[in-house]
């Protein structure tokens, strides 16, 4: 077992990963919670959920835990105000009180809504992740940041509430379908570009290995990425200057999916098509290193075929982007790539060439 330990005071948390981990869910949760907590609420969605719930709730009332479930609709567009209050009234009508637990037991829609209504509900309740799709696994299970979003805009009304333990079991991204792990892995490239230039050259290396669910590649990349994001927050929880980096594609990847209603585009491929705009943009301002560009567009085509977005209006797009949480005294923020492994926060770019990238990188 594998573990990465989120570093924030009194509030810090183990990630554990292996293979098959999610059979000693109610253990690991009982160690992690202490005996106090008395309920579990195990939220997930009808596609994980008829799959996983059951054995989910079965380990945590071994445990000693008195166990609810609470299934929200399967997509983007469930993860909304209108979704975190039914789960409220859910809580309320149960009386379940501050020392309980939500077990968010999904991807990253399940894994942020959840965790917002933890942060809001008698002012904060624990949380624990079980992310169940790559994804959620190598990024939004970890961290503490939890949103709703907005018919404006995505993650627009959201809190930082550090969950108390994730539990990572790669066993179960074989549940999902193909379209969703190659989401999860234009994510990890993500990572490569912003932090490490090894694990984007073994992503790139070993993408067909990790299309095939190998094992040791899927831990390797799982654990580095955890590894990363949970030294960025330890040293930024609330976004203030270095957790910035982890925007990298999606100033451009959220206005995607908010211009389309959530509805065509998976989180990771917005983000692929947000990294090649990115890439674009840096070069054409003389901030990515010659060859550097080809380098990430090449990587992004590796993990497969982005869906069509030449019908979307470029204008829709940039309002979309100004509306975003990221804009700072009127203007838009990009995380750039300057080289494989390092990127910079610009305010800066001109509006042509934001148009320009954008054209080029939906193509």
């Amino acid at each position: 077992m594998k573990t990465v330990l989120v570093k924030l005071g009194s509030r810090s948390y183990r990630v554990e990963i292996s293979a098959g981990l999610s059979s000693e869910l109610g253990n690991l949760s009982r160690a992690a919670l202490g005996e106090r907590s008395r309920r579990a609420v195990v939220v997930s969605n009808p596609t994980i959920g008829s799959l996983l719930s059951a054995r989910i709730e079965k380990l945590l009332a071994l445990a000693g835990f008195k166990v609810d479930r609470f299934w929200i609709g399967d997509g983007e567009k469930f993860k909304s105000l209108r979704t975190a209050e039914s789960l409220l009234a859910f809580l309320i009508e149960r009386r379940v009180e501050r020392t309980d637990v939500i077990v968010a037991l999904g991807g990253g829609v399940v894994g942020d809504l959840a965790g917002f209504v933890a942060a809001t509900y008698l002012r904060g309740i624990r949380l624990i992740q079980v992310p169940t799709t790559l994804l959620a696994q190598i990024d939004s299970s970890v961290g503490g940041k939890t949103a709703v979003n907005h018919r404006l805009g995505k993650n627009l009304i959201g809190a930082f509430h550090q969950p108390s333990l994730v539990v990572i079991d790669p066993e179960l991204l074989r549940s999902l379908s193909t379209r969703q792990f190659k989401a999860g892995l234009y994510e990890a490239i993500k990572y490569g570009v912003i932090s490490d230039s090894r694990l984007f050259n073994r992503v790139t290396q070993k993408i067909e290995l990790l299309k095939k669910l190998d094992p040791t590649e899927l831990e390797y990349l799982i654990a580095r990425c955890c590894a990363i994001k949970a030294m960025v927050v330890s040293n930024d929880e609330h976004e203030g200057g270095l957790r910035r980096i982890l925007n990298f594609g999606h100033t451009i990847g959220h206005a995607l999916e908010a211009v389309t209603n959530y509805r065509q585009f998976l989180h990771g491929e917005a983000v692929g098509i947000g990294m090649r705009a990115a890439a674009l943009i840096a070069e054409s301002m003389d901030l990515l290193k010659v060859g550097e560009r080809e380098r990430i567009e090449s990587a992004v085509a590796s993990v497969g075929r982005l869906p069509n977005a030449k019908t979307l209006a470029l204008d829709d797009i940039i309002a979309a982007m100004y509306r975003d949480k990221k804009v700072e005294a009127g203007r838009t923020v990009f995380v750039l790539p300057v080289e494989i492994g390092k990127v910079v926060i610009r305010s800066d770019v001109p509006l042509r060439v934001i148009r320009t990238a954008l054209k080029n990188a939906l193509n």
